[in-house]
């Protein structure tokens, strides 16, 4: 008996259980991955759509392996990525994503650094939209849902934003062209997206959010995002001028008001949050509450 509760002490161990589901996921997902590609490849499916179907699959795998591994490892139902008000949250997190990353492209206007050259084909969103939604899911699941919630369950909502948070940052560190304020702003993003979690209690909001965010950034707006190549976008765009406005080479997000404005939308949903008491307090504020009820008594 001893024995078989220190074994379950060890796989309960919030680190345990973040490794093991990190090399659940990304063995399903890239091993997932390579198979669909390869088995796409004997197609005759134009480029574009191959990307398309492939990113649908893969996201599909994204989610499918998260669900199971969850359900079986912790022997619960999965609810934060559930369909339940499913239109709700893509539709509420699409739209937050559309407004802040509009609001920085329209500071880089007003600024004189943003141009639209032309106007291209509908179609040319087609690689942006693709890259956007599997990034978003796969991302949100890595960051959100394995690292992020896995340490708020012991050490509260506000560590595991700061610690999440971070990790999303020096993620993107390694991206071309990244900078401290490019890095800055990125750990801010990952406290909004954090803090879409906490209020929603639900992958699908901060998944839509992160797919509104950087669609619009590569697919409508044509700006580089991430410091990665740009992409086919529906306006084809001139982005020049200071580095704190523009970005630079790593793209709008990594602008002062890409900061700012993810800030703002951060400290909304937590004061939020804190309202309807969705924050969850540090595993040792909660024995304190538990032992001050019982002297209580």
């Amino acid at each position: 008996m001893e024995a078989l509760t220190t074994k379950q002490k060890i796989f309960d161990f919030p680190v345990t259980k973040i490794i093991l589901a990190l090399i659940a996921f990304m063995a399903f997902v890239v091993i997932g991955q390579q198979i669909v590609a390869k088995v796409l490849a004997l197609t005759t499916l134009d480029r574009d759509y191959r990307n398309l179907i492939k990113g649908i699959i893969v996201s599909a795998l994204a989610v499918i392996s998260y669900i199971l591994f969850f359900k079986y490892y912790e022997k619960r139902a999965v609810t934060e990525i559930s369909a339940k008000r499913l239109a709700q949250n893509l539709i509420f997190g699409t739209l937050i994503g559309v407004v802040l990353q509009s609001l920085t492209v329209l500071v880089i206007y007003l600024n004189g650094s943003f141009s639209i050259v032309d106007v291209n084909p509908v179609s040319f969103i087609l690689i942006p939209l693709t890259i956007a939604f599997t990034v978003a899911i796969i991302e949100e699941i890595l960051v959100r849902g394995i690292f992020f919630r896995i340490i708020e369950e012991k050490l509260g909502s506000y560590i595991a934003l700061l610690i999440s948070g971070i990790i999303f940052g020096a993620l993107h560190l390694a991206n071309p062209n990244s900078t401290l304020l490019s890095g800055l702003c990125i750990t801010i993003a990952g406290f909004l997206l954090g803090a879409a979690f906490i209020y929603s209690r639900n992958l699908w909001f901060p998944i839509a959010i992160h797919f509104a965010w950087n669609f619009m950034q590569s697919g409508i707006f044509g700006a580089i995002t991430s410091g990665n190549e740009k992409t086919a976008s529906l306006l084809a765009s001139k982005i020049q001028g200071p580095t704190l406005i523009t970005g630079g080479e790593f793209g709008p997000e990594g602008s002062v008001q890409a900061t700012l404005f993810c800030l703002i939308a951060a400290v909304i949903l937590l004061t939020l949050s804190k309202k309807e008491n969705k924050i969850i307090k540090p595993y040792w504020k909660n024995k304190k509450e538990v032992l001050a009820t019982n002297y209580s008594n």
